[in-house]
């Protein structure tokens, strides 16, 4: 997060200048204003990824409180690189006024009590730390998007280094500092939540299999076959024969897929890759964000594609999901 990227009018008016030199920039569409008298350039904002955005954002809320606050919900999970399901535009930060702080356009304050090793400093900002911040959002938020969480913080992260949370120990402290309603929609989430999901938009696709009465596939299963290995499958339904692929189109975009080849190249690899997988007598499924709009959209299309559905559909008592969208930071 590129912090000298924030322009404060209230820097202008020490150095002297004209503060309104910078609503005039803006009106001419050389700045944007992000938050109320600080501004960002308009080109830096546009090359940013929308989850790079929402952590600026943070900053420049940052910036105009009175009092150094400690963030939490999203926008911990934000400065955490932990992956979130939507655009946020809101910033979210902790209170102990019991009536719930006050908040403000653009800020939303939490009853959220957090002290000593529950509160950390994170690219200059005190956020709750990892394991306070996965277990509120298992705590507060839809049931998928505690997967999402979950199952990124429970494998080490290949970007920030940091190492992979422990299930039984966040299990612990959801008993010892939550209410039983809210430890019980944490321990569904973690008892669901698996390391071996691939990616952000894998673990939406899990969550909303559950949450739509489908059996849940294996995970990053090997494939074979006479001239060795093939792949590794996102989903396995075994029993029928099926592979299961997300394509989040991230391995179009980004270097780290890209590793060198052109997006066209990458087109045919996986042409390739996926009929040597047709070859082995597995049927091949795809979706992409389209299909993940919201679980019901996505269960009639596995319900089209023919992935069977249980006879008994899970439930999760007082959770319903929710419209979904690309996680902002991941594919």
């Amino acid at each position: 997060m590129d912090t000298n990227a924030l322009i404060l009018s209230s820097d202008y008016a020490r150095l002297g200048k004209d503060s309104r030199e910078l609503a005039r920039k803006c009106a001419a569409g050389e700045l944007r204003r992000i938050r109320h008298g600080v501004y960002v350039s308009e080109a830096v904002w546009r090359d940013l990824k929308p989850w790079d955005r929402y952590p600026l954002l943070i900053l420049a809320t940052a910036t105009t409180l009175r009092t150094r606050s400690v963030f939490c919900l999203e926008s911990a999970a934000a400065l955490w690189r932990i992956p979130l399901l939507g655009a946020q535009k809101v910033v979210h930060a902790c209170t102990d006024d019991p009536a719930g702080g006050r908040s403000k356009p653009g800020i939303s304050r939490h009853r959220i009590s957090a002290s000593g090793s529950e509160i950390c400093e994170r690219t200059g900002l005190l956020v709750t730390s990892r394991e306070r911040t996965v277990l509120d959002l298992g705590a507060l938020r839809p049931f998928e998007h505690a997967v999402i969480a979950f199952d990124h913080v429970l494998k080490p992260d290949a970007v920030t280094g940091l190492p992979p949370l422990d299930k039984d120990s966040l299990k612990l402290m959801a008993s010892e500092r939550y209410s039983a309603a809210a430890a019980r929609r944490i321990g569904t989430a973690l008892d669901f939540a698996d390391p071996n999901s691939g990616s952000p938009g894998e673990s939406l696709s899990r969550a909303y299999m559950f949450l739509g009465g489908f059996p849940i596939p294996l995970l990053q299963r090997g494939v074979v076959d006479r001239k060795g290995f093939v792949a590794y499958l996102d989903f396995e339904w075994g029993a029928e024969r099926i592979a299961g692929e997300f394509d989040g189109l991230v391995k179009y975009q980004k270097p780290e897929f890209l590793r060198g080849r052109t997006p066209s190249e990458v087109v045919i690899a996986e042409k390739k890759r996926e009929d040597r997988i047709r070859a082995t007598g597995r049927r091949v499924v795809r979706w992409t964000w389209a299909e993940l709009r919201d679980a019901e959209t996505f269960a009639a299309f596995l319900i089209a594609e023919g992935v069977p559905r249980l006879p008994l559909r899970a439930t999760i008592p007082g959770v319903r999901a929710r419209k979904g969208q690309p996680p902002s930071g991941a594919g």
